[in-house]
C-alpha cells in the first residue's frame, strides 16, 4: 500500500494544544486581510467583446450573485478560457420570473471570460430562459461551455457557444442519477468527466468529447469526490475515496487508459483522512489535506519521492481558512521552488497567500475589489494573474509581481503576523515518531484498492 508519514513534528504540537503561530505576539487573534491600499498589481482593463454578443445585456456588478457551490469561476487546464455562472435581472429575458438563488428579482446565465488575449473580455450566453442557480458550467479549451442542467431525476447537458445575434446549443444527452458533478477540467481541452455518486459505488463518466453523448466508463468502489489531474495527458485522475462501509477517507489514483483501475495514491496514517487538494503535473507538487496531525492541515508532498509530507506551520493561520486553488507551471523536477496561491478567508474577507516549500515563507497580498475569491492563472515566470469584476469593470485581471521570499510582503501584514506577512515553516520541534514511508507513483499497477 502507498502511504507517507508526518514530518516536523506537528502532530505533537497539536496535541500539546498549540493553536496560534510560533513568534507570534497574538497567537489566537484573528487574522486581517492586507490593505488594498498598498497593493501593487497591474490591473488589465476589460476589453471588447467578441461583436456580435447576444441581446441580453450583461449584469451590472451590483445585480451579480456568485453561486457558492459549485465553484463560481472555473478555468481551462491551459489558462486560455473560463466560466461562471452569473445573475441578472429576471426583465432581462422578458419573463419577470425570479431565478432561483434565493432573490426575486434575479436570473441566472452561463458567461464565458477569453484569458489569453491582450486583454480579457466576457461574452454572455444566455438562451430564451434563465437557468436554475444548482447548473453546472465548465468550460472547453475550443471556447464552448459545457452547462449540466437538472430536469427531473436526470441531468442534461448541453455545449454552449456564441452565435451570430444570440447563443448557439448542442444537446448532448442526459445522465439519470441523483446526483451528477462535473470534475474540473481536463488537460486535453475537449473532455469533460463527472462523477454520479451512489450508495456504494461512483459512476465515472465521461460527459462532453466522446463519440456518442455521455458514456459512463468505470464504477469505482465506494463514495468518491474531489478530482484532481495528476497529468498532461488528462489520464490519471485522483479522487478522494470514502470506502463504501464507511471509513477514513484516502485519495486513490484512477488511469482513464486502463478503464477505471484505482489504485491507493495518499496514505498517511491508517485512521486518517488524506485528501488530494491540488497537483502540478510538471514538478509532481503535491499539495494535500490531512487529519493525521490531530485535526485537518495543509501540506504538501512531491509524486514518487521517498520524503514524507510536511505540514508547514506557516499553513496554519488562526481563525482562517487556507485553500491551495493554483500552482506556477513550467518548474519540471523543481517541485520545491513552484509558486503555490492559496485563497485565505478570514472574519473580514478573502486574500491571497503565496508560499514556496522552498522559501517556507507565506506571503499574504491584497486583492483587487471583486476577485472571484478561489480563482487565479500562474504564468511560468512566476506572475499571479487574478481575474475580477466590480463596480467599474465587469471583466478584467489583475497580475501580481510575488516578492522573493527574501523581500517583505507589499501589502500591511495581518495583526499577530510581525515578520511582514511572513512566517516560519514549521516550529522547532522533537522529530516525528511516524516512521516514514514513501508516497508512491500512481498509477501503481497490478495493485487495488482496498474495498
Amino acid at each position: 500500500m502507498t502511504a507517507c508519514a508526518i514530518e516536523d513534528g506537528t502532530a505533537a504540537a497539536v496535541e500539546a494544544g498549540e493553536t496560534g503561530e510560533p513568534g507570534s505576539e497574538n497567537p489566537e487573534g484573528a487574522a486581517e486581510p492586507p490593505d488594498p491600499a498598498t497593493d501593487a498589481t497591474e490591473d488589465a482593463g476589460a476589453g471588447a467583446a467578441e461583436p456580435p454578443v447576444p441581446p441580453v445585456p450583461a449584469p451590472g456588478p451590483a445585480e451579480t450573485v456568485l453561486p457558492t457551490a459549485p465553484p463560481a469561476f472555473t478555468i481551462t487546464a491551459n489558462g486560455a478560457y473560463a466560466a461562471r455562472l452569473t445573475a441578472a435581472r429576471g426583465e432581462a429575458y422578458g419573463t419577470g420570473e425570479a431565478g432561483t438563488a434565493g432573490a426575486p428579482d434575479t436570473a441566472w446565465f452561463p458567461e464565458r471570460w477569453t484569458l489569453d488575449g491582450p486583454e480579457p473580455y466576457a461574452v454572455p450566453l444566455p438562451l430564451n430562459q434563465p437557468e436554475e442557480a444548482d447548473s453546472q458550467v465548465l468550460p472547453l479549451a475550443d471556447g464552448r461551455v459545457l452547462i449540466r442542467r437538472r430536469v427531473a431525476d436526470r441531468h442534461a447537458l448541453s455545449l454552449l457557444y456564441p452565435t451570430g445575434p444570440g447563443t448557439g446549443e448542442l444537446p448532448l444527452g442526459a445522465v439519470e442519477c441523483a446526483e451528477l458533478t462535473l470534475l474540473p477540467p481536463s488537460p486535453d481541452g475537449v473532455s469533460a468527466y463527472a462523477l454520479a455518486a451512489g450508495e456504494h459505488s461512483t459512476g465515472l463518466w465521461l460527459v462532453a468529447g466522446g463519440p456518442s453523448g455521455p458514456e459512463r466508463i468505470a464504477e469505482l468502489p465506494g463514495r468518491c469526490s474531489g478530482g484532481v489531474w495528476l497529468d498532461r495527458a488528462g489520464r490519471l485522475l485522483a479522487l478522494d475515496r470514502e470506502p463504501a462501509q464507511g471509513g477514513p477517507v484516502k485519495a486513490v489514483a484512477v488511469d482513464l487508459g486502463r478503464g477505471g483501475e484505482m489504485t491507493p495514491l495518499l496514505q498517511i496514517a491508517p485512521d486518517s483522512d488524506d485528501r488530494l487538494l491540488l497537483a502540478d503535473p510538471d514538478s509532481g507538487l503535491l499539495l494535500i489535506r490531512s487529519d493525521a496531525p490531530g485535526h485537518d492541515r495543509l501540506g504538501w508532498g512531491v509524486l514518487g519521492s521517498c520524503l514524507p509530507v510536511r505540514f508547514p506551520e506557516c499553513l496554519r493561520l488562526p481563525d482562517a481558512a487556507v485553500t491551495p486553488f493554483a500552482v506556477q507551471p513550467g518548474q519540471m523536477l523543481m517541485p520545491e521552488d513552484c509558486a503555490v496561491a492559496l485563497r485565505i478567508d478570514g472574519a473580514a474577507g478573502s486574500w491571497v497567500g503565496v508560499w514556496r516549500p522552498s522559501g517556507r515563507r507565506l506571503h499574504q497580498l491584497p486583492v483587487p475589489e471583486g476577485w472571484l475569491a478561489g480563482s487565479g492563472v500562474w504564468s511560468h515566470e512566476g506572475v499571479l494573474g487574478l481575474p475580477y469584476a466590480n463596480g467599474e469593470t465587469a471583466c478584467a485581471v489583475a497580475f501580481l509581481a510575488v516578492p522573493d521570499d527574501g523581500e517583505p510582503a507589499a501589502g500591511r501584514c495581518p495583526a499577530g503576523y510581525p515578520q511582514s506577512g511572513m512566517q516560519p515553516s514549521a516550529a522547532v520541534a522533537p522529530p516525528s515518531v511516524c516512521r516514514p514511508v514513501p508516497l508512491g507513483q500512481a498509477p501503481l499497477v497490478g495493485r487495488t484498492a482496498p474495498r
